[in-house]
């Protein structure tokens, strides 16, 4: 609710990290890397529907779920370049700094 706050996302997943199961993990980080605000949350709240995940799992190509107004190319460029060694590395950071469990969530906040 306020122009000031920022949002950030830090991947735990619990499995193995695969290129098959990443895919909604790669569309948030290719679209915070990419888009502006406005169609980044238009993107992130149609990502994150049970249908959506349902239809990657069976092998719908990510750029389907695209919003108008997002520049298609840059997202569809970085989410094909995103290996998942950046997945990895928020993995370690998870589990070995904020100590979590593998797959378990948190909010971190740092404001005033």
């Amino acid at each position: 609710t306020s122009s000031h706050a920022r949002v950030g996302i830090l991947n735990n997943p619990s499995s193995k990290i695969k290129e098959d199961n990443t895919a909604i993990a790669r569309g948030i980080l290719a679209a915070f890397l990419t888009q502006n605000n406005s169609n980044l949350k238009s993107f992130l709240s149609k990502l994150i529907k049970e249908e959506t995940a349902k239809s990657l799992a069976a092998g719908t190509k990510i750029v389907k779920f695209l919003i108008p107004g997002m520049d298609g190319n840059t997202f569809e460029k970085k989410y094909n370049t995103l290996g998942l060694d950046l997945i990895k590395t928020h993995q370690m950071f998870c589990q070995e700094v904020l100590k979590l469990l593998p797959g378990q969530m948190a909010v971190i906040s740092n404001g005033r």
